[in-house]
């Protein structure tokens, strides 16, 4: 694998909008870490008068904003090359400024709770806070669960150690495990990395997919003790904030930030277990499409169709994507190409370089793209799935101010899944080959699978974990690979759960970000529902609309903008019939 300095930078992205070098890098930073201080005097101009409070946010938020994009900077440094010990140093730095910035401004939450609601509306009611009034009524919307100052500085303190699980569980998976080789299609070794495992487990070759699987899983397996002590430190630390914050768990915690009834995450868990006989359906599709015997897990990756495999170069995105994405308009496929004319996106692996794809917003700057392209069709739709949460980036931080630009991961999952979608309609409208069509049909229900039932699973996964931990049972390895068994005997009936399967809860990095996953399903499934109704219509104001309403609104009723009611069943109900309807048809292709 190639280091970072022998890569091509034309694939590279260009972080010269956030800052032109790492030595403006530094001035910022020392800059920020001067004015800091200065934070913790503006007790008596929020509770003065509206000018006063407007003043002292303008001064909060304008330092909260440049550290930021310190933070932003380092950390797509570091991920792009972990082994750097530069990177490393700015991140740890960033982080450590983003703590001492947080703590200096913890007394702001105490003192607007303390306010009685005369003075409050008296502070809000002029046009110097008018842009402040949403992010202070959702302060106020906290009170019962908002320490005293000290408690909350305390808690910004703490929050750093939080982190601390995460981060030991990236160093070691993404920079110090050395994964096992395997031999490929063709008997030569390679060496697996988390990079290329999604390559491997697609092989047509089944021993190949399932030397993979067991290698892979194996290493994972070898440091399970060590995981479970790091996920185990982050399920006690979600659970331990949540009794201080007064919560009854970690999960009311983390819906409660959105304003998310748990009812919905009760909802999508119960539709999925009653659609649970449709991935038997498509287990029972695909084991006989592949002319097996029994199936099993290393079987359930490898497209089915396999004599229509894609090769996808990254240089052939651009106008796919753009082509799938017309019905959203002129502006849209202007910023596609901005995104790949400017750089905005981090194409190949490298050495030391973080695993997997996301994308990050930089307000005041474009957003950034990290992937690990192998040409395959499944990155494809990766490129696609990042720009959509780019252009969500993009439209809101246009729209909303600095305080209200951010939205909630619930309404990002389904910005970036709607163009997953419109790909996907748009290959099968292009793509008249039955073999080529098969192949696409299977791409959409394996996204299904991965997106909605699988996610609907690690949502189980994490609440039971949260949920026994709370109640004293210890979360040994032992303990969370039998529950993660339990789950995929559940979840996959049909198909045979190899041994090594038990351990691919401590593979999913998302468990540390609690609560997390179960956004992925309902975005998912909104997104179905968004795409049909402009493809139906022709009509996409709405959605964009949507796309930059940023986080001035909770994500349930932004959701409403764009036409979809999740408090409701029939938006989980009709992506599923959706899915049903892709077996059917790629069943009758493959006779």
């Amino acid at each position: 694998m190639n280091e970072r300095k022998d890569m091509d930078q034309a694939y590279m992205w260009d972080l010269s909008p956030i800052f032109i070098d790492n030595e403006a890098w530094e001035k910022e930073f020392a800059e920020i870490e001067e004015l800091i201080p200065s934070l913790a005097g503006y007790e008596e101009d929020l509770t003065a008068s509206s000018e006063r409070a407007g003043k002292a946010f303008d001064a909060i938020m304008n330092v909260t904003e440049r550290a930021e994009k310190v933070y932003v900077y380092a950390m797509l440094k570091k991920d792009s090359d972990g082994s750097d010990p530069e990177s490393q140093s700015m991140q740890s730095r960033a982080e450590n400024l983003f703590v001492k910035l947080q703590t200096a401004t913890a007394y702001i939450n105490p003192l607007l709770l303390s306010m009685d609601d005369s003075l409050l509306e008296s502070i809000t009611s002029g046009e110097e806070m008018s842009k402040y009034r949403r992010y202070v009524k959702d302060i106020v919307r906290a009170r019962r669960h908002t320490l005293d100052a000290e408690g909350e500085r305390m808690l910004a303190m703490f929050s750093e150690v939080a982190g601390a699980p995460y981060d030991a569980y990236g160093m070691l998976f993404n920079v110090d495990a050395e994964f096992p080789e395997i031999k490929d299609e063709s008997g030569a070794s390679v060496r697996l990395t988390n990079g290329n495992f999604g390559v491997y487990r697609a092989s047509a070759d089944r021993t190949v997919r399932e030397n993979a699987f067991e290698s892979f899983f194996g290493e994972y397996g070898k440091y399970i003790n060590t995981s479970a002590a790091l996920y185990s430190g982050s399920v006690k630390s979600d659970n331990c904030t949540a009794a201080l914050r007064k919560f009854d768990d970690a999960r009311s915690a983390r819906l409660f930030a959105d304003n998310v009834p748990e009812a919905v995450y009760d909802s999508l868990l119960s539709e999925i277990r009653e659609g649970l006989p449709l991935i038997g359906k498509y287990i029972d599709v695909r084991r006989r499409a592949l002319k097996l015997d029994e199936i099993d897990m290393f079987d359930m990756y490898v497209p089915i169709v396999a004599d229509a495999d894609f090769d996808v170069p990254f240089d052939v995105t651009k106008e796919i994507i753009k082509s799938a994405l017309a019905p959203l308009g002129e502006e849209y496929a202007s910023l596609l190409d901005r995104a790949y004319d400017e750089r905005w996106m981090d194409v190949y692996e490298n050495r030391g370089k973080r695993s997997g794809a996301y994308s990050c917003g930089v307000y005041g700057s474009h957003p950034y793209v990290l992937l690990n392209y192998t040409n395959k069709l499944d990155d494809l739709y990766t490129v696609a799935h990042e720009l959509g949460h780019s252009m969500h980036s993009f439209f809101s931080s246009r729209a909303q101010t600095y305080v209200d630009n951010e939205y909630s991961i619930m309404a990002a999952e389904v910005a970036s899944t709607v163009n997953e979608v419109f790909l996907t309609k748009y290959l099968l409208k292009t793509q008249t080959e039955e073999r080529k069509r098969a192949y696409i049909l299977n791409h959409f229900m394996e996204g299904f699978r991965l997106t909605v039932f699988r996610q609907a699973m690690f949502a189980e996964f994490e609440l039971r974990a949260h949920r026994m931990q709370q109640n004293g049972e210890p979360l040994t390895a032992a303990a969370l690979s039998e529950v993660y068994g339990e789950l995929l005997e559940t979840y996959y009936k049909g198909a045979k759960i190899n041994d090594v399967m038990k351990y691919e809860w401590s593979y999913i990095p998302h468990f540390y970000r609690a609560y997390y996953v179960y956004q992925y399903a309902t975005g998912f499934c909104s997104a179905v529902a968004i795409v049909n109704e402009i493809l139906k219509t022709g009509d996409a104001k709405n959605y964009l609309k949507f796309l930059s309403l940023g986080g001035s609104d909770y994500p349930i009723e932004e959701l409403k903008v764009a036409g979809v009611d999740l408090t409701k069943p029939e938006t989980i109900k009709s992506a599923l019939k959706e899915f049903e309807n892709a077996i059917d048809e790629f069943a009758g292709l493959i006779k």
